[in-house]
């Protein structure tokens, strides 16, 4: 994702913000929250269980790098088998513009499994969160590259309030310590460099070290193999979030329910072998 592409997104995202809005005030959203359960803290328990391998299983139609991942696209069905091979949450794209999602996804998903949702989008407003939690949200993601520190910060403490859970995106040790400092609880690391799209997972081995003990951190992007889990769980890992490896399967739930038995018997060999170094 180019620098330029992000800021188109970003762009598109405020403009199609400012329409809902005008559709539906800011008042009204919030008595439709309000009204919607509370599941505060069920992300944050599922993605930091240190007894088990914690893959948020995405669903996403599309992306700007790939294009169309999955043209016959049921979020519902994609979540129910997700659901069945032993997902920790499911990740649910909302983005319209450049990922064909919408939050009628996210409903649809919320309607068929009970597993903790995150609502990946660009979340730039109060109103995004207020849509989320009223959509069937449990989390939100917030991605630094694409807000200033203060709005990062005010997003987060709105977000607690709301009762989500949020998972702070980061690229670098610049944003990490932006993260930090805005009291993110869950870190995700992005190995998917933004401006050149090309994904590279030592970003996720370079920051490890720098990510506290008691923060939950999440390796997202170019996850495929069971060595990948197990690799990087040993580093510090208690979560991983995949998207296009199992949306361009013929199975998405299947190819996750075969991951997660081979990254288990990776990871026992790995204990087995005392190779494990820090906070499993």
């Amino acid at each position: 994702m180019s620098e330029d592409l992000l800021a188109a997104i970003v762009a598109a995202t405020r403009r199609i913000v400012e329409v809902r809005q005008e559709a539906e005030p800011l008042a009204a959203l919030a008595g439709r929250a309000a009204a919607a359960p509370s599941r505060q803290g069920r992300f944050f328990a599922a993605v930091s269980r240190r007894d088990a391998v914690n893959v948020i299983a995405e669903c996403k139609r599309r992306s700007p790098s790939k294009g169309v991942l999955c043209a016959e696209y049921d979020p519902a069905a994609i979540a129910r088998g997700y659901a069945q091979s032993g997902a920790a949450a499911i990740s649910v794209l909302t983005e319209p513009t450049f990922f064909d999602g919408s939050l009628d996804d996210l409903r649809a998903v919320r309607a068929a499994v009970e597993l903790p949702l995150l609502r990946k989008d660009f979340i730039l407003s109060e109103y995004q969160l207020l849509e989320a939690r009223a959509a069937g949200a449990d989390a939100v993601l917030l991605i630094v590259a694409a807000l200033r520190p203060v709005e990062l910060k005010v997003l987060h403490e709105h977000a607690i309030g709301y009762g989500l859970d949020v998972l702070v995106e980061v690229h670098n040790t610049t944003e990490l310590a932006i993260a930090l400092d805005a009291g993110a609880q869950i870190v995700g690391v992005n190995n998917r460099n933004l401006r050149t799209l090309e994904v590279d997972v030592r970003a996720s081995d370079e920051l490890i070290a720098e990510i506290p003990s008691e923060v939950v951190g999440v390796s997202e992007s170019g996850l495929r193999t069971p060595t990948d889990l197990a690799r990087l769980r040993a580093l510090g890992y208690r979560a991983f979030l995949i998207g296009e490896h199992f949306m361009t399967a013929a199975d998405p739930g299947e190819q996750l329910r075969e991951l997660l038995a081979s990254a288990a018997d990776t990871v026992d060999t790995k204990v087995t072998k005392g190779t494990e170094v820090r906070r499993l």
